[in-house]
């Protein structure tokens, strides 16, 4: 349903639809330049009118593993290596390590997909933790998740370039500032992808995931098929390390226990993204859940693989440099190369033909550095549709939840691009920094996410399954509580304060901005209350409109106590001067009301019974009267078109739109509320339109 916007002009709303005028179409302008560019950037609107439009934009299970998986699976490029670097000299622990990752993604997928079932309609841990814990528990969770977005891309990105640059060998310093500006441009670059639409951006990156998936396969099994033979040997030096350390008087087995922790925790990094499914239900494809379920169920399958193999051939590889006198690490800090990529060669080495060594090196680093560029689309997915959730329960500015005329979140993907690219260049595009920043805020969400569901299920106790909900929940609590406290514990003083402080500003503008709309809200509830409700009795006046009179077009919204006034001020803005009354409204589609074309004949109903109880009032005013519609996607270019339309027909007619205006003007009001009224103003002079914008006054007490 559209919901009456409070913050400020008489005809916002949000839908989305091709303009729907009954009899009256609108001659289509010719595109200007700018226009023109624009759609050849981000391509051409779509036609809301289309059945097949919503069909258009979800995803089925397989596309939306890419488009939302790939940020969990590629993961696995940073954060096995930052985990495995922090064994040091204990590498034995890696298999342990590997163990340990592989269940916990099996915990938190289980979680999710149970997360998936009870809220079918999205929002993940923002919605768990407001619906469960409370509106500003959940206003943490969503910050927490926005902030985690933009370092979803950041970190991404960075990553990509090291492979990148580390592949060509380009590591000196000299070459940071390219590497840096390269990033950049990958950011840009995004973010007009995205910009042209969710589907199509992941079509364009379907092929390197697959490239992805396919080379470390064969890096995973190649390097555990040359070493199949030494398991055992490799157990017994494993069991001969771990005697060892525990009875070193200087070691001790809490010393072994601790490092072990520390690498455990710190490679949290790897199970980032596994929350993107659950954020992101409005792109997925009927029906939602299964699609939903069947996509967590791949990540997790792939991730844990992947992750795991990783650690193990690290350890494989590690032996084999320890004989010749040198370590992994050592071999990364020297050459200035991630270690995925070292690995790789080092497996190409003793698999393959000396012609196809670099060609497998080359092809697998590629489309690890590829991958990560797909990863960050992630951040463009979830990020916007976080913020959507949050525009509608008025934590943020509610123009994040409009949408493009792509079906886009285009005001969301523009701020977490930007975002993105403040984070790159204020860490100077540092991975190991960037990964202690985003993995702190993921485990924020995810604890919040499994204490919200075990009040969930703890409540749901007429369930069979109940008692096993709890025990996962309470123990993936437990378990992502414990990673966050490590994280911070260890790495705060080398930038996880620098997430804490970015997390609790974003969270406190939230609460500031809520409190806002919350004002505002109350100063029009007596309006409503006195101008929503009224009723004039009498005979009304069911002559058609004469288009030779002189004509008050008003713009409304749905049907409350602001249309009311402004109709009423129309009225007596030139006492006896207008004979006719039309209304017009627009239909805006946005984030939170377009999750099928469902939806759009829903928007169109209340459309029509609004502007119906508008008409009969004018009527019984004594007023001849109808009204125009529109669906669409941007509320002023629709409104243009109408306009023009009523004024073809209606050549004696003058405009009208109510504005709120306060008794103190603030720079933060222009911020919160949109300007329509002056937008459409500024345009329909350009045309010739005559309009007034009609003041509706607010005090503050």
């Amino acid at each position: 349903m559209t919901k009456i916007d409070l913050s400020g002009d008489a005809a916002e709303q949000q839908p989305v639809v091709h303009p729907v005028f009954g009899d009256h179409e609108v001659p289509p302008d010719q595109p200007t330049v700018t226009e023109k560019v624009k759609t050849l950037l981000v391509g051409r609107p779509f036609d809301l009118a289309d059945k097949q439009v919503y069909h258009h934009i979800s995803l089925v299970a397989l596309l939306a593993w890419v488009g939302l998986g790939a940020d969990g699976l590629s993961s696995s490029c940073y954060g096995p290596s930052e985990a495995f670097e922090h064994l040091r000299s204990h590498s034995y622990l890696a298999i342990f390590l590997a163990l340990a990752t592989m269940f916990t993604v099996v915990v938190i997928s289980a979680c999710y997909s149970h997360i998936i079932e009870a809220f079918p309609s999205g929002g993940g841990g923002y919605l768990v933790a407001s619906k469960m814990l409370g509106s500003k528990v959940g206003a943490l969770a969503g910050c927490a998740l926005i902030v985690d977005y933009v370092l979803t891309v950041t970190v991404s990105i960075a990553a990509a370039g090291d492979a990148l640059f580390g592949l060509l060998g380009l590591t000196e310093p000299h070459w940071h500032p390219v590497k840096l500006w390269a990033e950049t441009g990958a950011i840009g670059g995004l973010i007009v992808l995205n910009l042209r639409g969710v589907k199509e951006s992941i079509n364009v990156l379907m092929p390197i995931f697959i490239i992805f998936l396919v080379t470390h396969a064969v890096l995973i099994l190649g390097a555990l098929g040359m070493h199949l033979g030494e398991f055992g040997t490799l157990a017994s030096d494993i069991g001969t390390h771990m005697a060892a350390d525990v009875r070193d008087p200087n070691i001790g087995w809490v010393f072994v226990l601790m490092l072990f922790l520390k690498a455990y925790s710190l490679g949290a990094g790897t199970y980032t993204g596994i929350e993107a499914v659950s954020n992101s239900m409005a792109v997925m494809r009927e029906p939602r859940v299964a699609t939903a379920q069947r996509t967590m169920l791949y990540m997790a399958v792939s991730l844990a693989i992947t992750a795991g193999g990783l650690m193990v051939a690290y350890l494989l590889f590690e032996l084999d440099l320890k004989t010749a006198g040198t370590t992994l690490l050592a071999q990364k800090e020297h050459t200035g190369r991630t270690m995925n990529d070292l690995l790789t060669e080092w497996f190409a080495r003793g698999a393959l033909p000396g012609p196809l060594v670099q060609i497998f090196r080359w092809i697998t680093v590629l489309s690890e550095a590829t991958l990560l560029v797909v990863a960050a689309q992630a951040g463009f997915i979830g990020g916007p549709k976080c913020l959507a959730n949050m525009a509608h329960d008025s934590w943020v500015p509610h123009w994040f939840g409009s949408l493009s005329e792509r079906l886009a979140s285009h005001n969301g993907i523009l701020l977490i691009g930007l975002s993105s690219l403040v984070a790159l260049w204020a860490n100077a595009g540092a991975v190991s920094a960037l990964i202690v920043m985003y993995s702190i805020n993921v485990f924020v969400t995810f604890s919040l996410s499994m204490i919200g569901m075990t009040l969930h299920w703890r409540q749901h106790k007429e369930d069979p399954a109940w008692r096993r909900r709890v025990a996962l929940f309470v123990f993936g609590s437990v378990l992502c509580i414990a990673i966050l406290v490590v994280t911070v514990s260890f790495k705060f003083a080398e930038g996880a304060w620098k997430t804490v402080v970015v997390t609790g500003i974003v969270t406190g503008l939230a609460l500031a901005i809520h409190r806002y709309y919350d004002y505002v809200r109350s100063r029009l509830k007596s309006l409503d209350e006195s101008l929503g409700t009224i009723e004039v009795h009498g005979e009304p006046n069911l002559a058609a409109p004469d288009p030779n009179q002189h004509t008050a077009v008003i713009l409304v919204g749905g049907y409350s106590g602001l249309g009311v006034h402004t109709l009423l001020n129309a009225v007596r803005f030139v006492p006896n001067h207008f004979k006719n009354m039309i209304f017009i409204s627009v239909g805006v589609v946005d984030s939170g009301n377009f999750k099928g074309i469902e939806e759009l004949d829903s928007l169109k109903n209340y459309l029509e019974g609004a502007l119906g109880k508008y008409v009969d009032l004018a009527r019984r005013l004594s007023f001849p009267s109808t009204s125009y519609m529109a669906i669409g996607t941007d509320v002023v270019d629709e409104l243009e078109h109408l306009c023009r339309v009523v004024h073809r027909d209606f050549p004696k007619s003058v405009v009208f739109a109510g504005q709120l205006v306060f008794q103190r003007e603030t720079w933060y009001g222009a911020l919160l509320h949109n300007q329509t009224a002056y937008s459409l103003q500024r345009r329909l002079q350009w045309d010739g339109v005559p309009m007034v914008i009609l003041p509706t006054r607010v005090r503050e007490t």
